[in-house]
């Protein structure tokens, strides 16, 4: 797998998880009230938190494995079931509405009023819904093909987390606009389709994993099927 392979894999990896068009309505629900400027402030507070928390794992969370012994075959199994199991609920059932209650916060305007409202937010919007166990799984993952790399492969993952980041940040931003061009159905379209990437990308990690955990069980070009 080439640099930009392992990027593109892992940016529609985290992007898909993340999630962040199927997220404009719960933000635009845990943001009523407020005014466009604090809300972009709050969008920016969110971006921020999931960058800094996903680059700490990105780079800890295999130092994390060995400190508990769980091998990462392991680990991506249980990760692809955590996958599977998001994915498949984003692909059949209403998600966007599972967190709606957010809406309970400080009312006003300037920043130390959005710095409130998104203390407010951490849970349950900004974790578990943004990230969740599945980001935090999929970024250990995509840590340990990044090794491959070395330093550039590091570059290349912060990079993605940052890209995801931005996205997260734009579609935030962009909330009017959005649930204005999509309405409620295509929203809803977007969080099926990508509940349907999720469950075959969980589908892929399992079968990883069990590629490298047994012996001839999984063809090695069905674990890694556009490997070089």
């Amino acid at each position: 797998m080439s640099q930009a392979e392992f990027a593109v894999n892992f940016f529609v990896a985290l992007f898909a998880l993340i999630d962040p068009v199927g997220n404009v309505p719960l933000f635009a629900a845990a943001t009523v009230g407020a005014a466009s400027r604090d809300r972009a402030w709050i969008a920016l507070y969110i971006s921020l938190f999931a960058l800094g928390f996903l680059t700490f794992f990105f780079f800890t969370g295999l130092s994390l494995l060995e400190f508990f012994g769980i091998s990462l075959p392991a680990f991506r199994i249980a990760g692809g079931i955590i996958l599977f199991l998001l994915g498949l609920e984003m692909a059949r059932d209403d998600f966007t509405a599972t967190y709606a209650d957010a809406a309970d916060a400080p009312q006003g305007t300037g920043r130390a009023v959005a710095r409130k409202r998104f203390e407010r937010m951490i849970v349950p919007f900004a974790m578990p819904l943004l990230i969740g166990p599945g980001a935090i799984s999929s970024v250990v993952i995509y840590a340990s093909q990044a090794r491959n790399y070395g330093l550039q492969g590091a570059a290349v993952g912060v990079g993605v987390i940052a890209a995801v980041a931005l996205s997260t940040l734009l579609a935030f931003l962009a909330t009017p606009i959005i649930s204005r061009l999509l309405g409620r159905i295509g929203l809803t379209i977007v969080v099926r389709v990508l509940g349907l990437i999720l469950c075959a990308l969980a589908i892929q990690f399992i079968l990883q994993g069990f590629a490298e955990s047994t012996s001839g069980f999984i063809v090695p070009a069905v674990a890694n099927p556009y490997g070089h």
